[in-house]
């Protein structure tokens, strides 16, 4: 047997060694406060999403040093306020990893020269992209607001920039495993279509109220619209001006087909992949 033929006979059986542990491996969920998440596929994959972890005062000590994040595989920022988007340029560069965010958001950060155009790619609702090796990507509808506040360097003063429109998020694993992260987001009819079609697994929904749905919508939204058999609640508890909490969450949560995963920032949730 050749050099080149024991070489290719490694790679398969390396390639079966991942597939063989995506298929047993869980997925993990570790909330860092706010809507900020680490995920880890089943092939061990970290996907961050809208990382506000130095100025957040939930996100757990270790995780504002960025480093202590990791190897990130997948970022992904659902719209342009601080409290998504402060930490996710260098988490780019610190990573080489490309910020998936809305289409036009991304437009001001390279516009602006927060990032490079390589690490700023444009997509949009409903177009899925491939972020790393098995991992899909699909954003979706968000009844939000969004713009990016930049301290211009030259002035030193706040500016108001286009932040695109506000998505949510549905993220497919190598297993086929979804997680609906609904960014930030008020009640819509659609959120019935987007789990009625994408059929996720797990959703991430923020309960805070003020801002973004309270706990009463988003039970609701729970119970009714989506009755997606997992979630786990978010955005709430970091901004005075959120006060709905996870126990009003929980009193509204009727449906006994629903589990919730109560976190506290630092948790983490594991859910057994589906083949």
């Amino acid at each position: 047997m050749n050099s080149r033929m024991k070489f290719l006979i490694a790679c398969a059986m390396a390639l079966n060694s991942l597939w063989a542990q995506a298929q047993t491996a869980p997925v993990k969920v570790q909330w860092l406060g706010q809507a900020a998440f680490k995920i880890t596929s089943p092939a061990g994959k970290v996907i961050i999403t809208d990382p506000w972890l130095k100025a957040n005062p939930l996100t757990p000590v270790e995780f504002k040093t960025l480093e202590n994040l990791g190897k990130v595989d997948v970022l992904l920022v659902t719209h342009g306020h601080l409290d998504h988007f402060a930490d996710a340029p260098a988490i780019a560069k610190l990573n080489h990893v490309p910020m998936y965010a809305p289409g036009d958001m991304n437009a001001s950060v390279v516009a602006l020269g927060i990032l490079p155009p390589e690490l700023a790619p444009r997509f949009n609702k409903s177009g899925v992209v491939e972020p790393s090796p098995g991992i899909q990507v699909t954003p979706v509808h968000a009844e939000h607001s969004s713009v990016i506040n930049w301290k211009n360097p030259a002035t030193n003063k706040d500016e108001i920039h286009v932040g695109g429109e506000p998505v949510g998020f549905i993220i497919e694993m190598e297993d086929g495993f979804k997680i609906y992260h609904m960014g930030d987001t008020g009640l819509f009819s659609d959120m019935k279509f987007i789990a009625d079609y994408y059929k996720p697994d797990l959703v991430l929904i923020p309960i805070g109220g003020n801002f973004t749905m309270g706990p009463k919508e988003a039970a609701y939204a729970a119970n009714e619209l989506m009755r997606i058999p997992n979630v786990i609640a978010m955005h709430y508890g970091a901004n005075p001006l959120a006060k709905g909490t996870l126990a009003q969450f929980m009193d509204f949560m009727k449906s006994p087909s629903i589990k919730v995963h109560p976190l506290k920032p630092g948790e983490t949730a594991s859910f057994q992949t589906k083949k």
